[in-house]
């Protein structure tokens, strides 16, 4: 996992990104963090604690595309760290938008969010909504981020000039145990773009992760292809996934969550996989 965080990294130049987020933070004066529990967003909710204290917030979506492991993990972490943590919930499996699942759904995702997230800050004195897109997250194709411009909410990470690797690094360094939380995404991200997103479906990718994790993998994906379920694993982990014994607890996993057939991507896992296929849909 050492791996993940830059090693090269000069501490004073990572002190001095540090400091820029933190006055950043502090001129906003009251903010809410959309807080996933990933390693990007507690970062950021344990530097706006850090500087704001109880004029700090931060909110999970209550949602059926987010995990219940995510849930569970960012109630741990706000406890460790003392920070207020809430949840609102949100409607986008209402929007047929969204379900129809083409290539803005990130986008109709986020701008529910964001849109949530603005009438619980009107309760708070208009605090400024802020979230956890990174300097690297700027050049993948995230329409999220498009609906955060929409809905003025701001990214102190970007403003810092923090990469991925630099926020991995500052969070092992604040002694954050979610420095090296592998990357996560919500269910609906498993969902090929065109194929509809259902809550049904979303369920059924999550208890085969749960399963998968159960079995000791930390790193992987559940691709949901109608009848195949395609389960990506972190190269690392692959010899251990290709073993006989592993093939076989894969398919009698998911075949007893309906599918008919069951394959293991030998590419391994790695992030924004079903965006190969933006091109053909474009």
């Amino acid at each position: 996992m050492a791996a993940l965080v830059n090693l090269r990294a000069d501490p004073a130049a990572l002190d001095a990104k540090e400091q820029t987020l933190f006055e950043c933070l502090k001129k906003l004066g009251r903010v809410i963090v959309a807080y996933s529990g990933g390693t990007d967003s507690a970062y950021l909710a344990w530097a706006a604690h850090r500087v704001l204290g109880d004029n700090a917030v931060a909110i999970t979506a209550d949602s059926a595309s987010i995990p219940a492991s995510h849930k569970r993990d960012a109630e741990a972490f706000a406890r460790e760290c003392g920070f207020r943590h809430e949840y609102i919930e949100t409607h986008e499996f209402e929007n047929p938008d969204y379900v129809k699942n083409d290539k803005n759904r990130c986008f109709h995702c986020k701008d529910e969010l964001f849109t949530r997230l603005e009438a619980f800050a009107a309760t708070r004195g208009d605090a400024v909504i802020i979230y956890g897109v990174n300097k690297d997250d700027l050049g993948d194709y995230r329409p999220g981020q498009r609906a955060a411009k929409l809905h003025g909410v701001q990214a102190p990470l970007v403003e810092a000039g923090l990469t991925k690797s630099e926020i991995r690094e500052l969070s092992r360094r604040a002694g954050l145990s979610t420095w090296d939380r592998p990357a996560a995404a919500c269910l609906s991200s498993r969902v090929p773009y065109g194929t509809p997103v259902t809550p049904q479906t979303i369920r059924t990718i999550e208890q085969g992760e749960e399963a998968i994790r159960a079995l000791g993998f930390r790193q992987f994906r559940v691709r949901f292809h109608g009848e195949l379920a395609r389960i990506e694993v972190a190269k690392e982990e692959m010899p251990r996934a290709l073993t006989p014994e592993i093939a076989q607890a894969f398919s009698t996993i998911f075949k007893q969550l309906g599918f008919l057939y069951v394959t293991l991507d030998l590419e391994g896992y790695r992030q924004g996989s079903l965006n190969a296929a933006l091109p053909v849909l474009s």
